[in-house]
């Protein structure tokens, strides 16, 4: 029997874009953007904003990375922010192609990060998918992308979750943990009773899909086979991603355009963000 949740305001805080959520359990904050103002917050499990980096350009997302910092992906590419909010260029992905911008960015399991591009006007086919590897070497993976967003793995980090928005749709692809190679598309979750398109997503420990609806005021979970059997209402229309966290990891945080952070407590948990492990 599908199950119905209501999400609750954490906290007002104005953004108008807030993407890309990600837990520190060592730490014991969350981190979230505010994607064209290129701010990057850093809050308390209560919501209480504890500190605020705002970038010179927009930022796609901001992935914890091991020494406290972040990896930034932003309007160029990729650089590093210290925690005492300094950022250094890493690599100029798109630095020459100012029509494009990172729009969202996760770590695999093994803190190799993955982020995707879409065009300013999200002119179609004009983003990609890319995965950063020691060196730092950049490698394109996926093309022909309109809106690059969610990604996640399964518990086993044998199968990566993709959502390109425009296509309505959530991909999953074979995926070797060891090397990073994406492998063959797997299946391919459509979205149910919905005119709403795919956001930011997650994955919670029993390996289904908790996935943000821009437009579609909710959070929706989907089986590893594809069955939708949670809906979480969020009183905002639009809805950009989630992620675990907070005391044993029980708590959905849920980041929206414009109507702040909200949260809820589906009774599953999930994984805490992977640092990104460098270069």
């Amino acid at each position: 029997m599908r199950r119905s949740l209501d999400a609750e305001l954490l906290a007002d805080v104005a953004a108008d874009l807030g993407e890309g959520p990600a837990w520190d359990a060592e730490r014991g904050v969350l981190s979230w953007v505010d994607i064209l103002a290129g701010r990057v917050h850093v809050s308390s499990a209560s919501g209480e904003v504890l500190r605020t980096h705002t970038h010179g350009r927009a930022v796609g997302a901001a992935l914890p990375a091991g020494d406290g910092g972040f990896l930034l992906a932003d309007a160029d590419g990729f650089e590093t922010l210290c925690e005492e909010g300094d950022a250094s260029a890493l690599l100029a992905v798109i630095a020459d192609r100012p029509e494009l911008r990172f729009n969202d960015g996760k770590c695999d399991p093994r803190g190799r990060a993955w982020a995707g591009t879409m065009h300013n006007d999200c002119a179609p086919g004009a983003g990609k998918l890319y995965r950063l590897d020691a060196g730092p070497v950049v490698t394109p993976v996926l093309s022909g992308l309109t809106v690059s967003n969610g990604l996640g793995w399964s518990p086993d980090g044998g199968t990566m979750w993709f959502a390109d928005s425009a296509k309505r749709q959530v991909s999953a692809f074979d995926y070797d943990i060891e090397t990073g190679g994406l492998g063959a598309l797997r299946r391919v979750t459509e979205l149910q009773q919905t005119a709403a398109s795919p956001d930011g997503l997650c994955v919670d420990d029993d390996g289904c899909i908790w996935l943000a609806l821009w437009g579609g005021g909710a959070v929706h979970r989907y089986t590893p086979g594809g069955c939708l059997d949670t809906v979480v209402r969020v009183p905002a229309d639009h809805v950009t991603s989630c992620c675990f966290g907070g005391r044993g990891q029980s708590t959905l945080f849920i980041t929206t355009a414009r109507r702040g952070l909200f949260t809820a407590e589906p009774g599953v948990t999930g994984p805490a963000a992977v640092p990104w492990r460098g270069v």
